[in-house]
């Protein structure tokens, strides 16, 4: 077994969140809160409660997109990896726990000695504890983690090596950005990949109403505590004085859009003081705070958005329901 001291050798995290963390997450409030459509950021959902609550909403029923691509990564991992041979360097945007990274870890280990593991996520404490889980399971694994946000993890991206890197993006994460958004964050993960490198998109598919709106709001309530989190965090961080209690979840699809919109929806009306803003927030009976977008793709969408970011679509797995997709984008 490895000891405490050959597991902190192999690790090194860098904590760029708590640079400017707060002083961000401040200045969203405030701005979401000052809006003509009040809107809050999904990326500040993921603090530690918030990621703790997101593992739960992946076990409810309703909630299929993280047991389908389970399903890929377990029936296609080796497949996966041998389409990009040599490859010496796993990064992950938005790693969380890294369950389903492990599939992919397994996969390049059995075809080699050792592998170089770049989680990047927004929630330091989910990151060190994967961190230290993996390495405990993983005695070849040496990991470089980020504890940051997309771009800001993706800025830190340095001496990748010679060897060629597959890049994971998993569970529908790409389904938050607008569709501009998204092409424009591709783009910037392009930038960072070289000719040959490879990227690895989790994607849900277009599908029934009735399905797309339980998956966002399930009968437990566990996705109403995880996107209530977010003003648990107002009232924690920022002086808030939200009752959770005076909002509901609302989740609708949009099927022109091709998206499922997420909101809180205010209960009564009623004003809400933030001290450390010195803000006094009123709502509306009925009035909703948009707090994320969930995009849905089908298999020309993803290609476009390959096209046009700089990368080729060059293989597509699919769950045995075709409900969710793993689309391999090689940049080009």
């Amino acid at each position: 077994m490895q000891t405490k001291t050959a597991q902190a050798q192999r690790l090194l995290i860098y904590d760029l969140v708590r640079r400017n963390g707060h002083a961000e997450f401040a200045e969203d409030v405030r701005r979401g809160f000052s809006s003509e459509s009040k809107h809050l950021f999904p990326k500040y959902l993921y603090d530690e409660l918030g990621s703790q609550l997101f593992e739960a909403i992946c076990r409810v029923e309703e909630y299929y997109l993280m047991r389908a691509e389970g399903e890929i990564l377990s029936r296609h991992a080796d497949e996966i990896v041998r389409s990009l041979p040599g490859c010496q360097t796993l990064i992950e945007l938005g790693s969380g726990s890294a369950e389903k990274t492990r599939m992919i870890i397994e996969a390049l280990l059995r075809q080699q000695p050792g592998l170089l593991f770049i989680p990047v996520d927004i929630s330091f404490s989910a990151l060190k504890k994967s961190c230290s889980v993996l390495l405990q399971a993983y005695p070849q694994l040496q990991i470089r983690a980020y504890a940051a946000d997309y771009f800001d993890g993706l800025a830190a991206l340095t001496s990748l090596g010679e060897a060629p890197v597959l890049m994971l993006f998993l569970g529908s994460n790409i389904g938050n950005f607008k569709k501009t958004e998204a092409l424009n964050f591709l783009r910037a993960i392009r930038r960072v990949l070289r000719r040959g490198d490879a990227l690895l998109l989790g994607a849900d598919l277009k599908k029934d109403r009735a399905i797309l709106e339980a998956a966002y709001n399930d009968s437990l309530g566990v996705t109403r505590a995880f996107i209530l989190n977010e003003l648990a965090r107002v009232n924690r961080e920022l002086g808030g004085e939200f009752d959770l209690r005076g909002f509901d979840l609302k989740s609708i699809y949009d099927d022109a859009a091709g998206r499922v919109d997420v909101y809180l929806e205010s209960k009564r009306n009623q004003s809400v003081t933030v001290r450390n803003l010195q803000m006094l927030v009123t709502f509306k009976e009925g009035e909703r705070i948009h707090m994320e977008n969930a995009y849905k793709y089908n298999h020309q969408d993803l290609a476009a958005l390959a096209d046009e970011s700089g990368f080729a679509l060059t293989r597509m797995w699919l769950d045995g329901q075709k409900r969710f997709s793993s689309s391999l984008f090689m940049a080009s």
